[in-house]
């Protein structure tokens, strides 16, 4: 039996990087609808059912943190929100995922990771609420407070560092590259190894030497995973 293809929702007002991102999506096997505006994107959101939307942050007509919020607030729509958006800010990714996003993705990115991100959410389950809580073993990760906590006890990190373990919760247990750390983390104003390595280290301090276990893992080669033991 032939597997149904995917569909998705791709709003972008800039006509040549949405041909562009259509058609590897299309290439990939994915049915690609498209709105160049906030408003038709809700209409079509609401009227026409979607495994993933991939949604620009700067639109015409309602912008695309609004669409996101009202799709989540007033439409109640369960569907997988990717945003994409060239402001890296921690505040800016933190507005997204309190209007509801579940994934941030800072232009300019590479297609192969956007479109494994699209594969990651639909996996996850259509139809399930939209994420708020990241849970791997005994630590907790919540979005909406920005609050971390193992075995009970918080966690106090800087932005860097929760915006690091973030993207490895969501992720988990995949392997994630340094190169997407920082690109997702720093966005263009990418770090030398050094910061990284630094931020790096203070993560593993605060989220694993104070526990018997350790989640966050090192595989050469490849990059970071967390992952229950």
């Amino acid at each position: 039996m032939t597997a149904l293809k995917q569909a998705i929702l791709l709003v972008e007002d800039h006509a040549p990087l949405a041909q562009t991102v259509g058609s590897y999506l299309e290439a990939s096997g994915f049915i690609v609808d498209y709105a160049a505006d906030g408003l038709i994107a809700m209409h079509l959101a609401v009227t026409q059912s979607f495994d993933a939307i991939v949604l620009d942050v700067k639109l015409p007509g309602l912008s695309g943190m609004e669409v996101c919020r009202r799709l989540r607030s007033e439409a109640r729509l369960a569907t997988p929100i990717i945003m994409m958006t060239a402001r890296d800010r921690l505040t800016d990714k933190l507005e997204g995922f309190d209007a509801g996003a579940d994934d941030y993705l800072v232009k300019p990115f590479d297609l192969p990771e956007l479109e494994a991100r699209i594969r990651s959410l639909i996996r996850r389950g259509q139809g399930d609420v939209y994420t708020r809580e990241y849970v791997v073993a005994d630590l907790v990760l919540d979005v909406d407070a920005a609050e971390v906590q193992r075995a009970g006890q918080r966690i106090r990190l800087s932005p860097k560092q929760f915006e690091m373990l973030h993207l490895l919760m969501r992720e988990s247990p995949n392997v994630v590259s340094r190169e997407t750390i920082e690109r997702q983390v720093w966005g263009d104003a990418l770090p030398d190894s050094d910061t990284l390595r630094s931020h790096l280290y203070a993560l593993r301090k605060a989220i694993d030497r104070p526990f018997a276990v350790e989640l966050i893992e090192t595989v050469p080669g490849r990059g970071l995973r967390i992952r229950a033991p």
